[in-house]
């Protein structure tokens, strides 16, 4: 898998570009502000590109602005950001059109380098890989506009962050100590509550989670969840 890295601090560039190299992904290329990314990004076609928010040289959204731009202008990469901040408007800018291969991930929270390097293959094979902060501030401005997830259990709630976090329904299931039968029921009366497409797709089904969170239009929900 072919990756290029967005990264200001030099350290920080070599230490991810070890890390990658070590979980068997060819780094092509490892830059340090948002021109060079999206020139390494026209130059090597790759298939994932990782990259800081804050770059040079205002160090507030640069690297944000070049994921949008891949995002829309080389769909076939995918792009995980990396940040020590959650901001709303980032997040739904960055994954607000409803698609895959995206990630936005916290710097602080990666402590496993096993289970980041899954989330970045997720990623890249059309998953999404979202913080579970980032899911928590989208699920709290969904409830803020109404539209059903006001309607759903506590236990429904935290199987919808965790779908929206791209996790699998076996995941969930180890996860919260429930078998995958109970969280298939959860997810249903979550696609029912919502008005969301039934689908087996994990991939499908998560975009459709995001899109509702994103968006989370007004409406009146389809009905109550018990």
């Amino acid at each position: 898998m072919r990756v290029v890295i967005g990264e200001d601090e030099a350290l920080l560039r070599q230490g991810l570009t070890l890390v990658l190299e070590q979980a068997d992904f060819d780094v092509v290329a490892a830059v340090g502000d948002a021109g060079a990314l999206e020139d390494a990004v026209i130059q090597h076609a790759p298939d994932l590109v990782v990259t800081d928010i804050r770059m040079p040289p205002t160090f507030t959204d640069e690297g944000l602005a070049a994921a949008v731009r891949i995002r829309k202008h080389h769909s076939e990469t995918a792009v995980v950001v990396l940040s020590q901040h959650v901001q709303r408007r980032y997040a739904v800018e960055l994954i607000g059109d409803g698609g895959g291969h995206v990630g936005y991930l916290l710097k602080q929270r990666i402590s496993d380098v096993r289970t980041f390097t899954q989330d970045l293959r997720r990623v890249a094979t059309g998953g999404t890989a979202l913080d579970p902060d980032v899911v928590a501030i989208l699920m709290s401005r969904a409830r803020m506009l109404g539209g059903g997830i006001e309607a759903l259990t506590p236990r429904q709630s935290e199987v919808l962050g965790h779908m929206a976090e791209g996790r699998s329904n076996g995941w969930i299931a180890d996860e919260l100590g429930l078998s995958e039968k109970a969280i298939v029921q959860h997810t249903s009366r979550i696609y029912d509550t919502l008005d969301l497409p039934v689908d087996a797709d994990d991939h499908r089904r998560v975009r459709a989670v995001i899109h509702y969170l994103t968006h989370s239009p007004p409406t009146t929900p389809a009905g109550p969840a018990n």
